[in-house]
């Protein structure tokens, strides 16, 4: 089982400046009354004085610092129009998937890497199968991509079963692809990274699939043709 704390980095300092311990420890006790069952992974300043930035897996809070009033939602830096609530939610997603580990994914690696995804997907999904039967275009783009399963129907279902299917085979790439083609495989069991990647997902906010997460960090739902997705890639 996933804890929140594997998901969130140690990244103490925030624009530059240490929390306060004092400010901590009110805020932390203020939250513990309310919401016993929440436990802040950190605990950081904002640009507003008398407020600090809560985050409890990939979501992020804000609290005043006297811990009288929390609230959720973006935090707009109105200079630069910047979403800084969304910017601190990409830190989050992609320290989470890459703590996860390459050795847990289903890797299709360009022959001359520019870019790396990371896919979430489900194998019963039309849209994942249809972003799936472009994989050597993306390659081709000099795009990485990571698979991580998904199955929306959760555990126990035949989507997770056949996903559990694709990782106990011996080439897993290709057993991937065939089931994406409708083909079907022996059902099998062994030790697999599936349920964790399920929950990863959950807790980084994936609600469909494909979802394609960007090495920053930004997540684009849905499915994005190569052509396309190459050419925003590389105005980035």
């Amino acid at each position: 089982m996933l804890t929140a704390c594997l998901l969130v980095p140690a990244l103490a300092i925030s624009n530059g400046v240490l929390a306060d311990p004092g400010k901590h420890d009110a805020i932390e006790k203020s939250i513990k009354r309310a919401l016993p069952n929440v436990v802040p992974d950190q605990i950081n300043p904002t640009p507003i004085d008398g407020i600090s930035e809560v985050l409890v897996g990939p979501s992020v809070l804000y609290i005043t610092n006297d811990g009288k009033y929390l609230f959720q939602g973006s935090l707009i830096d109105m200079a630069t129009r910047t979403n800084l609530s969304e910017e601190r939610r990409k830190d989050v997603r992609i320290a989470a998937i890459n703590d996860f580990g390459e050795d847990r994914m289903i890797i299709f690696p360009a022959e001359k890497p520019r870019h790396t995804i990371t896919v979430f997907t489900d194998i019963d999904c039309g849209y994942c199968r249809k972003l799936h039967n472009e994989i050597d275009k993306y390659n081709d783009k000099g795009i990485t991509v990571r698979y991580l399963m998904f199955p929306r129907s959760g555990p126990n279902s035949p989507s997770y079963d056949k996903a559990v299917s694709v990782w106990c085979e011996k080439d897993r790439r290709q057993a991937l692809t065939d089931a994406k083609a409708g083909k079907a495989l022996p059902k099998a069991s062994c030790e697999n990274p599936i349920k964790e990647e399920y929950e990863l997902g959950s807790m980084i906010g994936i609600r469909g699939t494909p979802a394609i997460i960007l090495e920053d960090g930004e997540m684009l739902p849905g499915y994005i043709p190569a052509d396309r997705l190459a050419k925003a890639l590389n105005t980035k």
